[in-house]
């Protein structure tokens, strides 16, 4: 089971994951590409610029082709074409859509975590609140319009509901194989 996280800054994805990969037997996180590039050196401008989602971008494709299985990932690559796209780049020269497609398709489901009533009332304030919510709904549009046509049948769930409830949403929309044992 690959499974795939996606939302803007601040929706509760890292936690999603963390405790995703806590129930699902035999899975692991993989750190969103910002982590990874931070903790190999690379220094980000705050706020990020494009090229820094550029590099967020290049790192996320890399992680997704890896073949591992059971592996449950904090953020895509569509998160960062959001992002490049609400910064004004034109994302249909950012990425491969051939390279999109393949490691999309190697995902067994995409979740979706929009900013929700319960992000804004449980969470931390994130910071670049207006960014966050061109960012929601850049992603929301990229995924269920899917203008580059990179998703295809991937299964995709979106989280509205109350944050304790998420990890159950996903459990009970995994085929059984996927299903924490015992």
């Amino acid at each position: 089971m690959r499974i795939g996280v996606s939302g803007a800054h601040g929706t509760g994805k890292t936690t999603l994951v963390e405790e995703l990969c806590a129930r699902l037997a035999g899975h692991t996180p993989v750190d969103e590409p910002y982590v990874l590039l931070e903790e190999e050196g690379y220094e980000f401008d705050f706020p990020p610029s494009p090229d820094d989602y550029r590099a967020q971008l290049t790192r996320s494709l890399l992680e997704l082709s890896s073949p591992a299985t059971r592996i449950v990932f904090d953020r895509t690559p569509v998160d960062f074409l959001a992002y490049l796209a609400v910064q004004g780049v034109n994302i249909e020269t950012e990425a491969d859509p051939a390279a999109l497609r393949s490691v999309l398709a190697s995902l067994d489901l995409l979740i979706m975590v929009p900013i929700t009533y319960d992000t804004e009332q449980v969470l931390p304030h994130p910071e670049m609140l207006r960014l966050r919510q061109a960012v929601n709904d850049t992603l929301l549009d990229l995924v269920y319009n899917d203008p580059l046509q990179v998703l295809g049948d991937v299964p995709v769930i979106e989280l509205t509901g109350p944050l304790d409830e998420r990890p159950e949403v996903v459990l009970a929309a995994l085929p059984d194989h996927g299903r924490p044992t015992g």
